[in-house]
């Protein structure tokens, strides 16, 4: 899975899937350009990543920081190949009626407005050169509802649509939309849901999770001839057919 020359952007890149994503695609040789909040934590995974990391402080809720920070990676390293919109928050977890309204409309800001803006962004660019590939990692709560998890699942179905209108509206012009729903991760996300108590994903383990290497593996993988036959459909992690491909237990 050799990607030099090749140039990806990734929203979330201070932590959790976001980091081990950069990182692997940086061992593959890619250009990396990391966007997110966190300057200081950009600034020491890119400084361990060399010379071909980028890190890009912003606010992926924020349409000018989005397009600013893509227009910048495209001019730097000559291209854009690769979007990887990682970037989502959980909170709040709670009963609707016992949320904040503040923090559920954040969360859908961040979630998929955070998506679109980097599509939007990322699309003219791609188009222009001739294709490109943008994975949104996904989540099983895409598809099922879970308690006190409203605003969450609720903008992760809306990040699946979304996926699915770019595959509809730009696979002719070269555009290789996927998503990726990688399982219950061992990220920060998964302490706050063990500390809300709310439901059964907070009753899992730290050793039920799996590495965000394995899902920052299969990112790398979406952007191979080898995933061609997934495009425009949302993956899971899980599959054994997918697992089997990355060399995965």
């Amino acid at each position: 899975m050799d990607l030099s020359g090749k140039t990806v952007f990734i929203t979330g890149a201070s932590r959790g899937i976001g980091e081990a994503a950069a990182q692997e695609f940086a061992n593959h040789n890619a250009n990396v350009a990391l966007f997110a909040r966190d300057e200081a934590a950009l600034k020491r995974i890119a400084l361990a990543i060399g010379k071909n990391a980028l890190p890009l402080t912003g606010d992926v809720a924020n349409y000018d920081d989005v397009r600013t920070a893509i227009e910048f990676t495209a001019a730097t390293f000559g291209s854009l190949d690769i979007l990887i919109n990682n970037a989502a928050a959980l909170k709040p977890i709670a009963h609707q009626a016992k949320a904040d309204p503040k923090a559920w409309a954040q969360l859908i800001d961040v979630n998929i407005k955070g998506a679109f803006y980097a599509n939007h962004s990322a699309l003219p660019i791609m188009v222009k050169k001739g294709g490109g590939t943008i994975v949104t990692v996904s989540s099983g709560a895409a598809k099922s509802a879970i308690e006190g998890w409203s605003a969450y699942c609720t903008s992760k179905a809306g990040a699946a649509m979304l996926t699915t209108c770019t595959d509809h509206e730009y696979r002719a012009q070269g555009i290789r939309a996927m998503g990726l729903s990688p399982g219950t991760v061992a990220t920060r996300m998964q302490k706050d849901i063990k500390e809300s108590g709310i439901n059964p994903v907070s009753k899992l383990e730290w050793s039920d999770h799996i590495p965000a290497e394995w899902p920052a593996r299969a990112l790398v993988w979406m952007c191979t001839e080898d995933a061609d036959s997934l495009i425009g459909q949302e993956i899971q992690l899980k599959d054994p057919t997918v697992l089997k491909a990355l060399g995965l237990p």
